[in-house]
């Protein structure tokens, strides 16, 4: 399985290379965000490559996300999702 942190998402699906993988998330940390645990449809042998897709729908409240619009971006045809959440400690 594979824990991510989380803040303020709603997800409807997961996969892991294209089958349907089940995931849960824990309890809520008031920094770190909810961690949201995937736990892999079949277990994967050493080096193997796991490509995870995460159906999720992110809310005002969602920290740290950021979209490039198609334009933005060297392919200029789809937008991207990134993050630049960190945990920062005084």
């Amino acid at each position: 399985s594979q824990v991510l942190d989380t803040r303020d998402v709603q997800v409807f699906k997961v996969t892991v290379n294209g089958q349907d993988a089940q995931f849960a998330f824990g309890e809520k940390h008031s920094f770190k965000g909810t961690p949201l645990e995937i736990t892999f449809p079949k277990e994967l042998t050493r080096g193997q490559e796991a490509i995870v897709e995460i159906s999720f729908e992110s809310s005002p409240k969602s920290s740290a996300l950021q979209w490039f619009t198609p334009e933005q971006t060297s392919g200029k045809k789809h937008p991207f999702l990134f993050s630049q959440c960190q945990v920062e400690f005084g």
